[in-house]
Formats: C-alpha cells, structure tokens, sequence
C-alpha cells in the first residue's frame, strides 16, 4: 500500500474549503476545480457543482449554509472523534494524541478542537512518519468521512429533522440542492485519499454516529 513520496499539498487546499467560510471561498473553490480537472479528471467533475455554487453564491448565503450544515441544527459535524466515539473516553484519548502531533508539527488548529476535520486533515499534509499518517487515515480521517457523507442521505437526513422538530419545535428550512452541497468536498476529499493511498471499502467504522449521538444528547437535555 502506497504512504511513501506522495505530494500531500493537495490536502491543505482541501482542508480549507472546509473551514467556516469567508471571502476567499469563492477563489478557493476555483482553484480547487482547476486542481481536480488537472490532477483528478473525475474527481473534478463531481466537485463542479460545489465550486460553481461558490461562484453563484453571496458570502452570506455560503455561510448561512455552512453554519445549517455543521454547526446549528447540523447535518453532521466536522468533529471526527465526536462523529465516531460520541463522547466516550476514547474520543479523549483521540484528542490527547492528536494535540501532541498538532503541538509537534506546530499545527494550529485556531478556535475548532484537534480532531475538526480541516485540522486532521491539514496534519496528514505534515506528518513525515508513514505508518502514522496511515493509522490516522484508516482508523479516524476515512471512516469519518464515510459517516459524515452517510449522514446526508435522505433517510438520515429525515431522521435527524424529526429529532430536531421533536427538541426545538421549529426548523431551520433550506432547499433541498442546498442542504447537501457540503457533502461535495467532503466526497471528493475521500476519494482523494483513498485513491492516494490506495484505501478501499475494507476500511472498518467504527461508533454509532452523528445521528446516535444528537438523540443521546436531546434525551440527555430533557
């Protein structure tokens, strides 16, 4: 399995067209394309329709999707080990671990915690150590992104909405199209990786996922 000279540049630019939205989203989007149509044909492709939303999108508009998508009345989280573990002790021990390898490598992970998806992810660009960046793949970044894409489709989404409607009575509407655009650069940042490293479907998943943990969460506040 390939964890040896490959460019992991790449990573950094995906990384931030997952963090909170600002004024470069829209040339990070384009660049991000032009990237993927060279490098990644396919990949880039199924990216289009992310950055030309970008493109066609108020700021405000992109970040009022962004904040439905992973922080109020979200879809899914960014947070990998929230995402996997809940918060069971092995989340806390995910954390510990990775705020090491962020503190060595000098990662600033800014306001989010050290298992926010755009700062693992940036910490794979850096680490040296092959077996790691590969431990960290297989066992946290690729099961992640499994789920939180999982956690767009339909069914899921339904689900999730009843839980909401049941704890905050109203919803926050979006259109369709919108609600799962974000699952665009998170699909095209797995196949990334999986192609790069050579990472298949065997990978396991691990947790009950974001969905487990929102309904635990509501029982736990009434």
């Amino acid at each position: 399995m390939p964890t040896k000279n490959i460019n992991t540049e790449h990573y950094r630019m995906m990384a931030g067209l997952l963090d909170f939205p600002e004024e470069w989203i829209k040339e990070r989007a384009k660049e991000a394309q032009v990237f993927l149509d060279a490098q990644y044909p396919d990949i880039g492709d199924e990216f289009r329709p992310f950055a030309e939303m970008c493109s066609h999108t108020s700021l405000d508009d992109i970040q009022e999707l962004y904040t439905r998508t992973f922080e109020v009345q979200a879809v899914t989280t960014l947070d990998l080990g929230y995402l996997l573990f809940g918060d069971d002790y092995k989340r806390a021990e995910l954390l510990v671990n990775l705020n090491r390898e962020h503190a060595t490598l000098g990662n600033d992970c800014g306001h989010e915690l050290a298992d926010h998806l755009p700062n693992v992810v940036r910490l794979i660009a850096l680490l040296d150590d092959g077996e790691l960046r590969l431990e960290l793949l297989k066992k946290v970044v690729v099961p992640g992104l499994k789920k939180m894409i999982g956690d767009f489709g339909p069914e899921t989404l339904k689900k999730k909405n009843e839980v909401y409607v049941k704890h905050h009575k109203t919803l926050i509407e979006m259109k369709e199209h919108e609600g799962t655009i974000y699952q665009v650069p998170l699909m095209a940042l797995l196949s990334i990786l999986v192609r790069d490293f050579g990472l298949g479907a065997e990978e396991k998943e691990e947790g009950a996922g974001f969905l487990a943990s929102l309904s635990t969460e509501m029982k736990i506040e009434d």
